[in-house]
């Protein structure tokens, strides 16, 4: 009996013990039960107690509570178990000094630059101001000069205006958003002669059309403005005075006037509210069909009567942000990093964008710590980042990217990112022979609506979604792929727009994006001052269900990842992408050329004049130069070649991994731990080298969308012939040196490669 009392009271000590010390029964040895474990410490109040503190004031960088809110996530982080520091790094970071934009004739008006505060909302009840409307890294200047409105400002929209024979030399454009990114708004207009751009959030395409305004509904508010960076990303991201190199205190600087991807003109974001006064003074021609918004006023596209008045000046002085770095050390392979990452800072408050990805991250964090805490460790290192200074241009990540270089190009395995996120479906991108692995974690997580898979979902989304009218080729094949249970269904390449940039575009490493959207909407507050906690919570995820939901989804990402024994890429879906990419290579080069042939014809048979209206003004277009021809076989054959021996690794991997020696084992992860890199070559692309990769690239026209085989498909589309063979060449090696390293690993698995000792 004393026994027996002895031993109740050692037990009851030791799980007092082990309830102080956050540890309980073993952990299962078994992939679902840790997850399952997992899961269990994903808490949606802790998602919900960590947004209202670090959306509590605003984020911009240089606010106290960007500052702030770091120092806060590293102290969570080191209350975790992990080993977290903060990096500090010094960027060029404009801030306003004084803003004016002015409707000088036919009447006077002034714009609003800052948005009123919503009663009973964090506008109304924050103590630190806000930025008012903003375009980061804009030039400043003082203009005034008559308006002209050009649409969204695309490379399309000034084809137009010359065809309606109005020049914006000389002139302020007006611009929505929409249609491409922000940044190139004012790019094209300095290039066209534009001394200054103003842009505006038309309700057509975040307003009151699309759905009741904040606060009665989630919509952008008749004052609410979209601040942003103008940052020419299609050169490079990241402190435009250290392009390729870590921001660091001693860093060598180019001056501002050598930075190239800096705006040359002054330019200003504004609200509809105060845009339908500059817009409905207009006149001249009256705006085409698809040019029209849903203001209440006839759009006239100018120039005349109107004049405007634009004058922006910005503190440009050296700023300091915080990128908070927290590290597990792998037990087997410490060398072998899987990196996750989302940035902290937002343009105001920022709870949708980006703390709703950033508590995410947290509440993994936080689980991975307690799974730590019973005992389990990961094989490979973990690395958890949360960036500053994304919302500048990608600073944060890029910096410190650029800064560790060396060390990532040996030892990071993957780069997971998430940013954004609301109620809805999974969104998922990234480097395609990472594709499998993204399916097989999205069949394993339940969607809480549905009580289906978040992969099973996505398909049926997919496959409505291919009915829908105006639905492109490239939704209707995804659609296809989707309704087929034996496949996968695809992931989209990405170009940049998020943290992964440095990573993915910069150093090859392979890259993931994931978040959830679709029913969720925050795009009506979207980097104004209405990007709340109230608004997240009452319009977005309501109860952090789905902001739980990305947590468990990429945490298990991380945990595989961090976990597997065997290399993680599926090399057939990346062959078949490569495939599909270079059939539409061909077909471009085919539009372009029958594009060509045919305005050709049109001009000698005087057509354009001919059915132009007499009473308006207009003009030709600029004819398009003729199309070569182009040899294709060198990237032909370099496809043909990769698919041949994707499906050779993947069928040997499947055969030979499960009697692997330990020897060989390590071998074939060493393979297969850099084999992106290979698709990065130190050359990089044409005329933009901090671009590296030669497979996946932001477009040049395009802001972040992708743009696949860029070195080719992009000197089709700017008719530069003469650089498509060298394109064609440039891609073809990379292929071909990723496909000499899957052969490596290839004959590793069949025995045919010795191991050398």
């Amino acid at each position: 009996m004393r026994n027996i009392v002895i031993a109740s009271i050692a037990g009851a000590i030791f799980l007092f013990l082990a309830a102080a010390l956050g540890t309980s029964s073993p952990l299962p040895s078994d992939e679902a039960g840790l997850e399952q474990n997992f899961d269990e410490l994903i808490a949606p109040n802790d998602l919900r107690d960590w947004m209202k503190v670090l959306a509590g004031e605003p984020n911009h960088v240089g606010s106290p509570h960007d500052k702030a809110n770091a120092a806060r996530i590293l102290e969570w982080f080191k209350d975790w178990g992990w080993d977290a520091h903060i990096e500090t790094f010094y960027i060029l970071y404009p801030t306003p000094i004084k803003e004016t934009l002015e409707l000088v004739t036919p009447k006077a008006f002034k714009a609003t630059l800052q948005e009123p505060p919503i009663p009973g909302d964090s506008s109304a009840t924050a103590r630190e101001p806000a930025l008012p409307g903003y375009l980061v890294y804009q030039s400043d200047g003082d203009a005034t000069a008559g308006l002209v409105y050009v649409n969204y400002g695309m490379k399309d929209d000034y084809d137009t205006l010359e065809r309606l024979g109005v020049s914006v030399k000389g002139k302020i454009v007006i611009a929505r958003y929409g249609g491409g990114w922000r940044g190139l708004k004012p790019k094209l207009a300095a290039e066209h002669g534009a001394i200054g751009c103003i842009i505006y959030s038309d309700p057509a395409n975040d307003g009151y059309s699309i759905d009741n305004v904040y606060p009665e509904g989630p919509m952008r508010p008749y004052h609410g403005i979209q601040r942003g960076s103008v940052l020419d990303i299609s050169l490079y991201p990241g402190d435009p005075l250290t392009p390729g190199v870590g921001a660091t205190k001693d860093a060598k600087r180019l001056s501002i006037a050598e930075a190239k991807s800096l705006v040359r003109i002054p330019a200003i974001p504004i609200s509809y509210g105060d845009a339908k006064v500059f817009l409905e003074s207009l006149q001249g021609p009256v705006a085409p069909p698809t040019w029209r918004g849903t203001l209440p006023i006839t759009y006239h596209v100018g120039p005349g009567p109107s004049v405007a008045h634009l004058a922006v000046k910005s503190d440009w002085g050296t700023k300091e942000i915080y990128d908070v770095i927290a590290t597990m050390k792998g037990s087997t392979w410490p060398d072998q990093w899987v990196i996750r990452g989302n940035h902290h800072d937002g343009w105001v408050f920022g709870a949708s964008d980006p703390l709703a990805g950033q508590v995410a991250l947290l509440a993994e964090a936080k689980a991975i710590g307690a799974l730590a805490n019973r005992g389990w460790h990961p094989k490979r290192t973990i690395v958890y980042t949360s960036w500053d200074a994304e919302e500048a241009m990608l600073i944060g990540s890029t910096e410190w990217a650029e800064t560790h270089a060396p060390e990532l190009r040996q030892k990071a395995l993957i780069y997971i990112n998430s940013d954004t996120n609301a109620r809805g479906y999974l969104q998922a991108g990234g480097s395609q022979d990472f594709q499998h692995m993204v399916n097989q974690v999205a069949a394993d997580v339940t969607d809480p609506e549905t009580q289906v898979s978040i992969a099973e979902r996505r398909r049926a989304k997919l496959r409505v979604a291919a009915l829908e009218p105006g639905a492109t080729e490239r939704v209707k094949a995804e659609a296809k792929v989707a309704a087929d249970p034996a496949k996968d269904f695809l992931i989209e390449p990405l170009g940049s727009g998020s943290d992964f940039s440095a990573f993915l575009d910069h150093l090859g490493v392979p890259s993931l994006d994931l978040g959830f959207a679709g029913e969720g909407d925050f795009r009506g507050v979207y980097h104004s001052r209405y990007d709340t906690f109230e608004h997240h919570t009452r319009f977005v995820d309501p109860g952090f269900v789905y902001d739980a939901l990305l947590a468990k989804t990429v945490g298990r990402l991380v945990l595989r990842a961090s976990d597997s024994d065997f290399p993680l890429q599926r090399a057939s879906d990346f062959a078949n992408a490569m495939s599909d990419d270079l059939d539409l290579a061909k077909k471009l080069l085919k539009q372009s050329r029958e594009e060509a042939e045919t305005q050709a014809k049109m001009i000698h048979d005087r057509a354009f004049h001919i059915a132009a209206d007499p009473t308006k003004s207009s003009a030709p277009p600029t004819p398009l130069a003729a199309v070569p021809q182009v040899n294709f076989k060198p990237l032909d054959d370099a496809v043909n070649r990769l698919k041949r021996s994707a499906h050779a690794y993947d069928d040997a991997l499947a055969k030979h991994s499960s009697n692997l020696p330990g020897t060989q084992l390590a071998r074939l992860n060493s393979i297969m731990l850099n084999i992106d890199r290979t698709l990065a070559p130190d050359a990089g692309l044409p005329d933009r080298p901090w671009y590296k990769n030669v497979i996946y690239a932001p477009g040049r026209f395009t802001g972040y969308d992708a743009k696949t085989m860029p070195a080719v498909t992009e000197a089709i589309e700017d008719s530069r012939w003469a650089d498509v063979d060298r394109g064609v060449k440039i891609t073809a090696q990379a292929l071909n040196a990723y496909t000499a390293q899957l052969d490596q690993a290839t004959a590793l698995l069949n025995g045919t490669l010795t191991v050398s000792r």
